[in-house]
């Protein structure tokens, strides 16, 4: 059902050659990423009979054999190891090979959508035959701070075109942005390749929403280098679907009762706060958003009571917190990096003497 239509998705993409292929390599991703989203949902059904051990609470991954194997454990973590070697093997050969944006695409695009393209049909063929991803062996904590490392990294990059708080940036130095800038796609690639296969292709709506997210990702980090790249309207859309995407978990986890305003109203607070700012909208336009978004909040917790409101700050201070964190973890190592090449030289001619 979704092979042919995929296949045709992939050959346009791999066949265009003006300079709007960027840009059109864009949308047909975003369709096929669709397209392989319906793939996992449609294969999934082949994964109900899995038994897997009782829930144990927020810190447990329910999705992972009970019992599992060296089989199962090499399966993902081999998928995995080779996934992301070759992503950021690629990303090296642009940075040292390419090194210039185009309207266009170079090859190594060609190349990183390919590799991407058959990592995902690879973790689909290992879910369905052993099943485990790397949950079986590390936190569902690392999987979600994989994401929040992401989303912090783009704050602070994006902190002197839009700035962190109504507009007007932090106090952050150019040589750490302009250092996440250069480097931030082997940390995205990190993220999302790690993330991407910590969960079995399973086809829960939490699984089929967070898939759908981590094949956009991959697709972003397949056009480096091109216009398409860098995209105003495209980047904000990648940030902001973590607030679709965590809000409808935490239904589907939950229920309405649960703690789905926290999400929503928190990562929507980060878009009023900083990400608006960005896009180009007059004044008056972020007035409206930011009104709108306190009616919402007004309205949403005068039903469920307003004794759980600080709940909508949690997110943002920590990202605004762990973007401070981050500005001076990269401070600290430029720092060091540069005290270390200073004292070679003397080092050398000491040695020398």
């Amino acid at each position: 059902m979704f092979s042919p239509l995929i296949d045709r998705i992939i050959f346009s993409m791999l066949n265009i050659s003006d300079e709007r292929n960027a840009r059109r390599a864009l949308l047909l991703g975003i369709a096929a990423s669709a397209v392989l989203t319906g793939m996992v949902w449609l294969l999934g059904q082949r994964l109900h009979g899995i038994r897997l051990l009782p829930d144990q609470g927020a810190s447990w991954y329910y999705w992972k054999l009970p019992e599992p194997t060296v089989w199962t454990r090499a399966s993902a973590w081999l998928g995995y190891a080779a996934h992301q070697a070759a992503l950021w093997g690629l990303i090296y050969y642009a940075q040292t090979r390419v090194r210039r944006y185009t309207s266009g695409l170079h090859p190594v695009n060609v190349a990183a959508l390919a590799v991407n393209f058959g990592f995902v049909l690879l973790h689909t063929l290992q879910t369905h035959l052993f099943y485990d991803g790397l949950a079986q062996d590390v936190s569902i904590f690392s999987s979600q701070g994989s994401v929040v490392l992401l989303l912090v990294a783009v704050l602070l990059m994006e902190n002197r075109r839009r700035g962190l708080f109504l507009g007007r940036p932090a106090p952050i130095g150019e040589r750490v942005t302009d250092f996440v800038r250069r480097y931030h796609g082997y940390l995205f690639g990190w993220a999302a390749v790690y993330t991407f296969w910590y969960h079995p292709m399973e086809a829960t709506s939490g699984h089929l929403i967070g898939f759908f997210y981590m094949f956009l990702l991959l697709l972003q980090g397949s056009l480096f280098l091109t216009r398409a790249h860098t995209g105003r309207w495209w980047t904000f859309t990648l940030e902001a679907m973590v607030a679709v995407h965590g809000t409808l978990v935490a239904v589907a986890a939950s229920g309405p009762g649960g703690a789905w305003p926290m999400f929503l109203f928190g990562f929507l607070g980060v878009f009023v706060v900083t990400q608006m700012h960005g896009l180009g909208l007059s004044a008056a336009a972020r007035w409206l958003l930011a009104a709108c978004y306190a009616v919402a909040v007004l309205v949403v917790y005068g039903v469920r009571g307003f004794g759980t409101v600080d709940e909508i700050v949690r997110i943002p201070v920590i990202e605004y917190l762990l973007v401070g964190v981050l500005a001076a973890l990269v401070w600290a190592g430029l720092r060091a990096a540069g005290l270390a090449r200073r004292r070679k030289p003397a080092g050398a001619s000491q040695d020398e003497g």
